[in-house]
């Protein structure tokens, strides 16, 4: 079943503004995806004209939530998954990396542009066994969040909160962390936090671009220095190996060796 909480007419008439590139449409052209406008490929080229590295990130972001997500059902357990800032429709979202390995697994996605809750609506099924819901919310408002998202999920029973390269919207750090706290005191224990960002400190060509990106009038994505991501799991149980680049937490067996890139990530459970 699906459970949209914003209603596809709701969804309609809010504009999507294809003047001003968006950060999610402009992801969604890095990963091979076809559901973006001519500003948004004018800025991911200039953008990969200063840092062509950044579509190894944005894959390998990807690649990072699917092997947390399969963690998370095969070896935690967990059957609840509450995805902010989802971003558009790829492969391999979320609710069908849960469930193939977990049918009767639970998704609701949070995110705040009409066009990608008008595709996810359009292109995310789930399993009958299942659930998936979608809400019209930002990251700031994590009250809301919890309402909305308490019509799918049981917030009593463990559930994973995943933050994917959504926190660095968010200009202070301290607010930041303040709004994963409070998402995650509302959750009881067993359940667990993943979280993923560019990082600062590791690749100045890609602190170049993303300062360049900043100024160009699209809405900022801020970087964290490591120390500041692996804050948000403070009071939390971190699954090993950390905090570290994403393509370096658990590759698959076999894999050669992967580059450091400036994209860390870690997952951790609440005591």
């Amino acid at each position: 079943m699906t459970d949209p909480v914003t209603t596809p007419e709701e969804a309609t008439r809010q504009k999507i503004d294809t003047s001003v590139p968006h950060s999610a449409r402009i992801w969604n052209y890095w990963l091979g995806g076809k559901d973006n406008y001519p500003v948004d490929e004018e800025a991911g080229d200039a953008y990969t004209a200063v840092f062509p590295g950044i579509v190894t990130i944005a894959r390998s972001s990807r690649a990072f939530l699917r092997r947390n997500i399969a963690y998370l059902v095969s070896e935690a357990g967990i059957r609840q998954f509450l995805d902010i800032g989802t971003g558009l429709p790829t492969a391999q979202n979320t609710h069908e990396v849960a469930q193939q390995l977990a049918p009767e697994a639970r998704i609701v996605y949070v995110d705040n542009d009409p066009m990608v809750l008008a595709h996810a609506r359009a292109l995310l099924y789930s399993s009958r066994q299942g659930a998936t819901a979608y809400i019209d919310a930002d990251v700031t408002d994590p009250d809301r969040i919890l309402a909305a998202a308490a019509r799918t999920l049981d917030l009593s029973r463990p559930t994973a909160l995943i933050l994917s390269n959504i926190l660095g919207h968010v200009a202070d750090h301290d607010r930041a962390r303040s709004i994963v706290t409070r998402l995650m005191d509302a959750l009881p224990s067993g359940s667990h936090l993943s979280v993923n960002d560019g990082s600062r400190g590791i690749d100045p060509v890609f602190e170049q671009a993303q300062d360049a990106y900043n100024d160009s009038g699209a809405v900022p994505y801020n970087l964290r220095t490591v120390e500041e991501i692996t804050a948000y799991f403070d009071g939390l149980e971190l699954v090993e190996p950390g905090v570290v680049p994403v393509n370096r937490w658990r590759p698959e067996p076999g894999a050669p060796a992967p580059e450091v890139i400036a994209e860390h990530g870690g997952l951790a459970r609440k005591p």
